[in-house]
């Protein structure tokens, strides 16, 4: 009689990568684009869902050159408004209100200080670029969990897959579970705002000139789109007021927005879908844990001012690019805490003082001390005359020339 011999199934080997980045948003592809555009085996997690309408991002210079080196920017490009001047005009009433200051990209050398495009196009272009890149594999489901070992760290997913990396780069967003789970500190804060973003059709042309009030209640902004005569829209102010404004119809909010910009660009019409962002920040105290490196919205959270958020986060995506290869080019293991220490520096600086700036703006409007308006206010006459560090100024918001990295050079 023959005996039937019984097998166990050997459990199955994770396929192993250099790099797995979690969260399919544009950090997130940012960085998994600039890895696997070098060699680096990449894995991108997270679902491909669908994204928000009616808000855009102000790409600034530097950013633009990082989407251009990932072969993305020629398809946004015609679909994005150059931003060519930036006015700020001081409508706080205060005693100290200084004359409206403007702001040039010629005087460094720029035909425009970024470009604005709907936030939407920016991530789905990303997502196609994602789906063609040679050394990216892309595992469309949430991660469940993350377990490190000696050599590299475990991923799990909810449709039941795993995966292992030497580096795991958390892109998943301002509540991160990653962060969470490695128990990377965090510091966090609220304002009593919330910004109201939508875009508008306008009856007079922008001449690519992004215009920001200054109100007692926070800035209110309005951000050049393509063709001249539409507007992106971020009116910073209080809560109940942000929330009366989002509950008016097409009609009175149109006008109310008129009203805010003194009717600069004449009659209004609400052009596309609102949304209601809440005013909050985040900082870590480190942007790296064991085998993690965060970026994005993991690492910082900036209210909706100044432009400094998603730029913040595609350089975190290009810095950790550099860090990875100087790694592989020393032969050392990308995902320890030797090779991740001068990114997890240079990105803590970078967004403390973004982050110091946006804040204090922020905080300064919504004081009515005179001290407080008179700094202010001088700050700017300053900025407006000094024509050399006005442009030092410029240059450093756009893009901050110590330590940039390589892809936005």
């Amino acid at each position: 009689m023959t005996v039937p011999v019984q097998t166990r199934a050997l459990p199955a080997v994770p396929p192993r990568f250099e790099a797995a980045v979690v969260g399919a948003g544009a950090a997130g592809l940012a960085a998994a684009l600039a890895l696997a555009r070098d060699g680096v085996a990449t894995a991108l997690v997270g679902r491909h869902a669908p994204v928000a309408d009616g808000r855009t991002v102000a790409l600034l210079d530097g950013s633009v050159r990082l989407l251009a080196a990932l072969g993305a920017w020629a398809e946004i490009a015609p679909h994005a408004a150059p931003l060519a001047e930036m006015h700020l005009i001081d409508d706080t009433g205060s005693l100290f209100r200084p004359p409206p200051a403007r702001f040039s990209a010629t005087e460094i050398g720029l035909d425009a200080f970024g470009r604005n495009v709907e936030s939407a196009r920016l991530v789905e272009t990303l997502r196609r670029q994602a789906r063609t890149t040679p050394g990216l594999t892309l595992f469309e489901a949430d991660s469940t969990g993350m377990q490190t070992g000696p050599d590299a760290a475990i991923l799990t997913l909810t449709d039941g897959r795993s995966l292992a990396a030497q580096l795991v780069v958390a892109a998943d967003g301002g509540r991160s579970p990653l962060r969470q789970a490695a128990g990377l500190r965090t510091r966090e804060w609220s304002y009593p705002q919330a910004a109201l973003t939508t875009l508008l059709a306008h009856e007079r042309p922008h001449r690519d000139v992004s215009t920001e009030f200054h109100t007692r209640n926070g800035p209110f902004t309005l951000v050049p789109l393509p063709g001249g005569h539409r507007s992106s829209l971020v009116w910073v102010t209080g809560e109940r007021a942000a929330k009366r404004l989002s509950g008016l119809d097409d009609a009175a909010l149109a006008a109310a927005v008129e009203h805010q910009a003194r009717s600069m660009l004449g009659a209004m019409r609400i052009d596309g879908p609102r949304g209601l962002v809440p005013m909050r920040g985040l900082s870590v105290a480190s942007p790296v844990g064991e085998r993690l490196a965060l970026i994005g919205e993991a690492a910082h959270v900036f209210p909706p001012i100044g432009a400094q958020g998603l730029n913040l986060g595609l350089r975190d995506a290009a810095a950790l690019r550099d860090a990875v290869l100087s790694a592989r080019e020393a032969g050392r293991d990308p995902g320890t805490a030797a090779a991740l220490a001068g990114f997890a520096r240079g990105r803590g600086i970078d967004a403390r003082l973004r982050g110091a700036a946006v804040d204090m703006l922020n905080r300064s409007l919504l004081t009515d001390l005179v001290p407080v308006d008179a700094l202010r206010g001088l700050g700017l006459v300053v900025l407006s005359s000094i024509a050399p560090l006005r442009r030092l100024v410029m240059r450093e918001g756009v893009q901050p020339r110590l330590g940039a990295p390589r892809l936005m050079r």
